[in-house]
């Protein structure tokens, strides 16, 4: 299976908490393909982000919170769409990378904190296969 990851992150998340989100998400699932890491424009700067996209060489692609706030997401938040302007960021963008709908989010949005105090989300998307 391949797929797609959506993360989201506080400012300045460290790169371990980051990472152990992302690693704890893709233990669901049976050996996928990661063919990209997305996120919101506004973590474009995230150092944690823009770090582990680089360690394992996935691609990594940011939307404008006014497009992902566009697409249904399983669990929106009032505090992201207060302070980001979308519902939420790491199914959506997950979902906008795939271009698909929920029926191909394989992980739904999960919380971690990480030893820093910072909290990263993460939701996996996969690619539906052409035949």
């Amino acid at each position: 299976m391949t797929v797609a990851i959506g993360i989201g992150c506080d400012r300045g998340a460290s790169l371990e908490t980051v990472a152990s989100c992302v690693d704890a998400a893709l233990q669901q699932l049976d050996a996928p393909r990661v063919s990209m890491l997305a996120s919101v424009m506004q973590k474009r700067d995230e150092a944690a982000i823009q770090t582990l996209a680089a360690e394992r060489g996935w691609p990594l692609c940011f939307y404008p919170a006014a497009e992902l706030a566009q697409i249904p997401v399983a669990n929106p938040s009032e505090t992201v769409r207060r302070l980001i302007g979308t519902p939420g960021v790491a199914e959506a963008a997950a979902l906008r990378a795939v271009g698909a709908n929920l029926k191909n989010l394989r992980v739904e949005k999960q919380t971690y904190r990480g030893a820093d105090g910072k909290n990263a989300t993460v939701a996996i998307a996969s690619i539906t296969e052409k035949s």
